[in-house]
């Protein structure tokens, strides 16, 4: 059986906070994270597009990719999604393609020991049961795996497995081994693998049990799902947000929950007394006419969130660019000039700037590479603490990471595991105007496209008597003042009148070239 790591961040958030509120509408529902009063993640779900990742799908295999030990997967989205080949269940796929015996396409592992390929595992038309652990993020389809595990307050379940392992969050042994005994001994009754979470800390024995007969008990449902549905349908959804939030992120830290919405809270008490009882006096119903989310700033610290610039304390700044390929932060001083010397006043600078970063990266929720390029240090003492302080900021995230030394050309090279889109993919989209690089052509720019365009058009076109340029106000404006003597120029060169006319709805970049 293939095992999974001993740990729980793959589907456990539990974390240390304050507050979590909660703003419902019809159409949408915002989750705010709050430590020590200042918002560090917000999780929004719409009505039109919940997350995936939890699903479980019964898919039809549409292609196998030797080249990249992978298969493309219909599970009935837009897009197939995408399965490699480390994530399929060796024993698994292989006794549901009906023979388990290997086809001579054997890689090793550099221990001698046999590593079946994708060709082995999977086949065009073959039906798997597979689930999404990342979202389809930008142009890229869902990732998936057929290393089912299925959550519950205390445990996460691995039917594919007879592991048994506790979250390294937590640190105290005897209750490590407290938990591993329990889990060990209920195993022979219930089977699977399990892994305890960050919040079975302190779990009764028999509410442990009780955990692993409901996971028994909905893993037996998905399996009779699965052998009467059609290939391309869901079998299992993960819960909503706002349930999500009561099983995942609650813990001992959390002094409330507060929800602007009377029926979500009602609901949100009845799922508490079922599967987190000491949650129930926690939660609040939030009856104000002021927004939840305006009376604790969250709506302004949004819109700060979708910004290029962060603004850091000491007058110093972050630059945060985000594309396909990786995020690039870039630190400066700015209006910082500090107390002492040009040395120190870096060091702080990116001290704080460490602390920003990390904070901007669960708040954005930034994933895959990232560069941050920190203001130049000379002192290697300097450099270290700058390294250690961003270190000790990523503790506080769920989101795993990995973290380079500081390069030779001064730079922090970075991975966080993204499972969702990023909050500026969740809440825009490209500008119609630039296409999403983030600049237009100036207006002489396009003057000159123009230009070149009306020659085209006179040496393609006999019998022309006039042409109509009809394009932005700013761009009408430069052809009629500053480029009027090279109009005039053009007008003789090719023989025939331009005429120009503004259009307001015109982007600058947009012009078309009229024979009259």
């Amino acid at each position: 059986m293939s095992e999974r790591p001993i740990d729980d961040d793959s589907a456990d958030a539990t974390r240390t906070s304050e507050e979590i509120l909660m703003n419902v509408t019809p159409r949408e529902t915002r989750v705010a994270i709050v430590e020590n009063g200042v918002l560090q993640e917000i999780y929004i779900e719409r009505a039109r597009k919940r997350g995936l990742v939890g699903n479980v799908y019964k898919g039809r295999v549409v292609r196998v990719l030797p080249g990249m030990e992978a298969a493309f997967v219909d599970i009935g989205l837009e897009r197939a999604a995408f399965l490699h080949v480390s994530d399929i269940q060796a024993c698994v796929a292989l006794d549901s393609i009906g023979n388990g015996h290997s086809n001579g396409n054997v890689h090793s592992n550099g221990h001698g020991e046999r590593t079946p390929v994708i060709t082995e595992l999977v086949r065009e038309g073959q039906e798997i049961l597979v689930q999404v652990v990342k979202d389809p993020l930008g142009t890229k389809g869902a990732r998936l795996t057929t290393h089912v595990t299925i959550p519950s307050r205390f445990l996460v379940y691995l039917p594919g497995s007879d592991a048994v392992g506790v979250s390294v969050k937590i640190e105290d042994e005897a209750e490590r081994n407290r938990l591993k005994d329990v889990i060990s001994a209920a195993r022979s009754e219930f089977g699977g693998g399990y892994i305890v979470r960050t919040a079975g800390e302190g779990a009764e024995d028999d509410a442990l049990r009780a955990d692993m007969e409901f996971l028994q008990r909905l893993w037996a449902s998905i399996q009779e799902k699965a052998r009467t549905a059609r290939a391309g349908s869901i079998v299992h959804e993960d819960l909503p947000l706002v349930q999500r939030v009561l099983r995942d992120f609650v813990g001992g830290s959390v002094e409330k929950v507060r929800v602007d919405s009377r029926e979500t809270w009602e609901r949100m008490l009845r799922f508490a007394e079922l599967y987190v009882p000491g949650m129930q006096g926690r939660i609040e119903h939030y009856p104000g006419e002021r927004p939840i989310f305006d009376l604790y700033g969250i709506e302004d610290e949004l819109a700060r969130a979708l910004e290029k610039r962060v603004q850091l304390k000491s007058g110093g700044y972050l630059i945060i660019d985000q594309t396909e390929a990786m995020t690039t932060i870039d630190i400066n001083t700015g209006g910082y000039v500090g107390h002492r010397n040009l040395e120190e006043t870096i060091f702080k600078t990116n001290l704080e700037a460490a602390q920003a970063i990390a904070r901007q990266l669960r708040l954005r929720n930034l994933g895959g590479i990232i560069i941050i390029d920190f203001i130049d240090m000379q002192s290697e003492e300097h450099r270290q603490a700058v390294f250690k302080a961003l270190e000790k900021a990523l503790e506080r995230d769920h989101a795993k990471s990995n973290v380079c030394e500081v390069s030779a050309l001064g730079l922090v090279e970075m991975t966080r595991k993204r499972t969702r889109e990023s909050l500026e993919h969740v809440l825009c989209e490209p500008c119609p105007v630039c296409s999403g690089r983030g600049t237009i052509k100036t207006a002489e720019t396009v003057c000159y496209e123009i230009f070149r365009e009306l020659l085209r058009n006179a040496r393609q076109y006999e019998g022309v008597r006039q042409f109509l340029v009809l394009a932005a106000q700013d761009v009408v404006d430069l052809m009629l003042e500053e480029e009027s003597a090279s109009v005039a120029e053009l007008e003789a060169f090719i023989g025939v009148t331009i005429r120009f006319q503004a259009e307001v709805l015109y982007p600058r970049e947009q012009y078309d070239v009229v024979l009259m």
